[in-house]
Parts: structure tokens; C-alpha cells; sequence
């Protein structure tokens, strides 16, 4: 069962804070997919993966780009993983009815925004009861992680 670690995005914008991971994750070699909450995020988070800094490259592709399979970061809204990946990012309060094959889930929740943290909440206990391994990082001034549960 995968681990699931719930990051509370305060201090900066939720997609500098997806980039900033997504870096860290992709410099340790595994493949992710990034499960949005619709079409429409998708192509948001895939021109800010391109764009957010001009001194980064961040290899990624959607739907719409030839050879999913051998994408290091796949963004979808859909329950699917072309790329084999080990990492599942879920964003907008996606929770999947099935994490298998994934080692890592990896929830962002806007923490400005209170539905997102009331529904983050909630499937806090939903996974809890589910018996999931569960860890929740607050995000610090500058934009780093620490541990609190």
C-alpha cells in the first residue's frame, strides 16, 4: 500500500510548489504521473512546468503528447499511469478509488483556499481508515517541507 504524504502549499503559489517537488522527485530518477483535477488544469500545469524557469528543464507530457510511455512526468486528469511511475502527485483534491502500483502518492492542497483544506481533511480520515501510511508536511518561509505528522 502506497505511503501517502499530504503537503499543505501556504507560502507560495500551488504550482511553484508542484515545480519545486517535481524537481526533487525527477532528480531521484522516478517517473511520476500528475493526476489534475480536469482537462483544463492540465494544460495549466503543463505550460507552467515548461515556463516557471527559464535556467530549469522539467521533461514532461500530457494526453496530447506522442509516446506517454516514455514520459519521466505524465500530467492527466484520468486514472491512468502509461509510464510505469512509482510517484502519483494528486492535485485539486483528486483522490483515486485505486493508488496500486504506485510507491509514493504525493497530495498538494492549497492551503489560502478552506475547501481544499476541508476536503484534504476529510480524506485525510478516508485513507486513515483505509490503513494507508500517512505523513503531513507543512510547507516553511521559503518555501521548504517540514514533517509534522
Amino acid at each position: 500500500m502506497a505511503e501517502v504524504s499530504f503537503y499543505h502549499v501556504t507560502q507560495t503559489a500551488p504550482l511553484q510548489a508542484l515545480a519545486r517537488l517535481m524537481e526533487k522527485v525527477h532528480g531521484q530518477n522516478l517517473r511520476t504521473v500528475i493526476r489534475a483535477g480536469s482537462e483544463d488544469r492540465v494544460r495549466e500545469v503543463d505550460t507552467y512546468l515548461w515556463t516557471y524557469n527559464p535556467a530549469s528543464f522539467l521533461p514532461h507530457g500530457t494526453p496530447a503528447s506522442p509516446q506517454p510511455d516514455i514520459q519521466p512526468v505524465y500530467i492527466t486528469a484520468a486514472a491512468e499511469n502509461p509510464n510505469d511511475a512509482k510517484v502519483l502527485v494528486l492535485l485539486d483534491n483528486v483522490l483515486p478509488e485505486d493508488m496500486q502500483g504506485y510507491d509514493r502518492v504525493l497530495y498538494l492542497f492549497d492551503g489560502q483556499d478552506d475547501g481544499q483544506t476541508r476536503t484534504a481533511r476529510d480524506h485525510w480520515k478516508v485513507l486513515k481508515q483505509g490503513g494507508h501510511s500517512l505523513a503531513y508536511w507543512e510547507q516553511q518561509d521559503g518555501g521548504g517541507w517540514k514533517r509534522s505528522a
